[in-house]
């Protein structure tokens, strides 16, 4: 097998920003995994946050080339091996991990879905991001996204109030909550109770991760439903979250891509958890490789094709909100 990879810098419509940080261009790297004729595509979105760029995939990537073996269908074996020899490049990881997905899949001429035995009617539908920013700009990101029909609102500023009440005169469409720990858990408490009067779904991750116990007294302490993103990243992770949260947030970037995401999925079930899936800011290569394994899931953010001007493929598509799986080879990914 042979990696090859490229700089895939995706620009975003609106600056995003979130309670940590802002961009305006996702400097992430596209991977092919060719073997036997046929090409895997992947995608790696690094994360400041956890301690990646574009240099450390790279650096990674080459490191994996002598990793990988000479079969693309020992999935679980490459995959286990990648984690455990690069447990701090998982976006690297997660990229060649799609990329195998897509070349079993086009290998054998048929979709990933069904390769993984699942139902494409059954998928959710996804949230669309609206960033911090000023109050009147939100509101104006709502209103160019009239077709779909749950909002996810970033939060983690001190015009919380004014920023929600100002989204929910706007709209009566479905809002979700994501804080991206940017409270403590008084903090947390306090903020949601005040929040909750505007309709809400559900908050994520409102508290910073490293202690499950710290969402269990937020959960205990509110009637919304709390979801994990930061404090649930491997599937290690999921047993000591069981009685601190109402479900988790998974991310294939995060986790190491399609296996370990579904090692996650189980486990959560397993302990009575909703599961959401999640992105970064990603072009449709890796958005369709998590839209994938959407119907076993509860709960979709899979936008981050969406909130970018410069997508480079078509794979999974969205009609009124739902995602849509392509009916392609592997990812399903065409006119790339």
């Amino acid at each position: 097998m042979k990696l090859t990879w490229e700089p895939l810098d995706l620009a975003l419509r609106h600056t995003f920003t979130i309670s940590r940080s802002s961009m305006d261009v996702a400097e992430n790297v596209l991977v092919k995994l060719e073997h036997d004729g046929f090409v895997g595509l992947g995608e790696a979105p690094p994360s400041k946050y956890y301690g990646q760029d574009r240099e450390s995939v790279i650096k990674a990537l080459v490191l994996m080339q002598g990793e990988l073996g000479n079969d693309p269908f020992l999935i679980e074996d490459i995959s286990q091996r990648l984690c455990s020899f690069f447990p701090r490049d998982l976006a690297a990881v997660a990229a060649v991990d799609m990329a195998l997905h897509d070349w079993v899949g086009k290998k054998l001429a048929t979709p990933l879905w069904k390769i993984l035995g699942l139902n494409p009617s059954l998928t959710p539908i996804t949230s669309y991001t609206i960033g911090i920013d000023e109050t009147a700009t939100m509101v104006g990101k709502v209103r160019e996204a009239p077709d779909y029909p749950i909002l996810k609102i970033k939060a983690g500023t001190e015009k919380d109030e004014e920023m929600f009440a100002a989204i929910r005169n706007e709209t009566d469409r479905m809002i979700r909550i994501d804080a991206n720990a940017a409270w403590n858990p008084e903090e947390a408490i306090e903020k949601i109770n005040l929040l909750e009067k505007f309709d809400i779904e559900f908050v994520e991750q409102p508290v910073a991760p490293g202690d499950p116990q710290s969402l269990g007294t937020v959960r205990d302490a509110v009637t919304l439903p709390i979801i994990s993103d930061e404090s649930s990243v491997v599937p290690s992770d999921v047993p000591g979250l069981a009685g601190c949260v109402d479900g988790i947030n998974i991310k294939l970037s995060k986790c190491g891509g399609i296996r370990q995401a579904l090692k996650m999925i189980f486990a959560a079930k397993s302990a009575g958890l909703k599961v959401m899936l999640g992105c970064m800011i990603e072009s449709s290569v890796a958005i369709t490789a998590a839209a994938h394994l959407s119907p076993l899931v509860d709960f979709a953010d899979l936008d981050g094709n969406l909130l970018i001007e410069n997508d480079i493929t078509c794979g999974v598509t969205v009609d009124k909100g739902r995602l849509v799986l392509p009916g392609g080879p592997g990812l399903g990914l065409s006119a790339y």
